[in-house]
């Protein structure tokens, strides 16, 4: 765990900008260097996408989803409308809500407005200016909910600080927009894992799961007709351009993505439009014609199998929802023992 500053703010009502507290864990841009040099002397060649996440893609991201290709948000959006109040029954009152991963307010809003009197709520993301805007916020719009935020890799863990410690009776995490996905089955086992550490005895774990589907589908909504997807992709160049200094031809690639049926996975990949280089740190990483790095995998699930994975992981399923035509699910987990 590396060492991070804490900031803790009073929250008077008629501060809109007021946070509980504010953790910056630093998560470290040697490591995005040092992933990209990995990733991109790899065979085939690859970078993480929790490396999407900069200010400008975390906007492009909220952008994906509101694309009419891109079904997953809305239809989550959905499930907390519509199945709200069982969420709130199942989950019970005074809990403290932690997402992972929180991105725009728009869903922990809804959970939140569902949910019977939640004791606080925690994001957790990697994008600091774009997180303290969004909970700063948040934390104005519900004074009568403590807000805090924490600016760390989830992916590698983080701790919650003491300003929670009096916060509700139990934890429930919040995974929403299909984020498991991201995660090799083996990896997105072990996170579920480690987060049974986290919430604790009793804890809860509220989860989106994006479902098996026809190809189709799943090709539009990550290839959107208006290419914003595409932008968003390619702006992974860009901060391998601004932040750690690499010479490359951002034009000379393309944004591909596709269903693996084999494999269970929608793929994304930066495509070389003819032979390209990246130079970075002093190295050379030359391209073929065609040559991709591999930028994203997003897997789909049915549901037991996602169950499955789960019990494995240390969790009991306590509650499913999906729509009706199949596209998405919404899985309620606790913590087993």
């Amino acid at each position: 765990m590396t060492a991070h500053d804490t900031t803790t703010l009073d929250r008077p009502a008629t501060d809109s900008s007021a946070l509980a507290f504010f953790v910056d864990e630093k998560p470290a841009l040697a490591t995005f260097l040092d992933d990209a040099m990995t990733g991109l002397a790899a065979s085939p060649k690859r970078i993480a996408p929790k490396y999407f996440y900069d200010e400008r893609g975390s906007e492009l991201f909220d952008k994906i989803c509101q694309t009419p290709e891109y079904y997953p948000t809305r239809t989550e959006l959905g499930l907390l409308e519509q199945h709200g109040a069982d969420i709130a029954e199942a989950v019970g009152p005074d809990c403290l809500v932690v997402e992972y991963g929180a991105g725009s307010s728009l869903k922990i809003r809804r959970l939140l407005d569902a949910l019977d009197k939640p004791a606080g709520y925690v994001a957790v993301d990697i994008s600091r200016d774009y997180l303290h805007g969004q909970m700063s916020g948040l934390a104005g719009d519900m004074p009568e909910i403590a807000v805090g935020a924490i600016c760390a890799d989830f992916t590698q863990g983080f701790d919650l600080p003491a300003e929670t410690r009096d916060l509700g009776t139990r934890k429930l995490g919040f995974l929403p927009g299909s984020t498991i996905g991201n995660f090799v089955p083996a990896e997105a086992e072990a996170l579920l894992a480690r987060s049974t550490k986290l919430l604790g005895k009793g804890g809860q774990f509220l989860i989106g799961v994006d479902l098996k589907k026809p190809k189709h589908i799943l090709d539009a909504a990550y290839d959107d007709g208006a290419g914003v997807t595409a932008a968003f992709n390619l702006n992974l160049l860009k901060r391998m351009q601004s932040e750690l200094g690499a010479e490359l031809n951002e034009s000379g690639f393309s944004h591909v993505a596709f269903y693996n049926g084999d494999q269970g996975r929608v793929e994304m990949h930066l495509e070389a439009k003819g032979p390209q280089t990246i130079r970075l740190e002093g190295q050379t990483f030359d391209f073929d014609d065609g040559e991709r790095i591999h930028t994203e995998s997003s897997y789909k699930y049915e549901p037991q199998e996602f169950a499955d994975m789960a019990k494995k992981a240390g969790f009991v399923p306590r509650g499913l929802w999906t729509d009706a035509d199949g596209l998405f699910s919404l899985h309620l987990l606790e913590v087993a023992g």
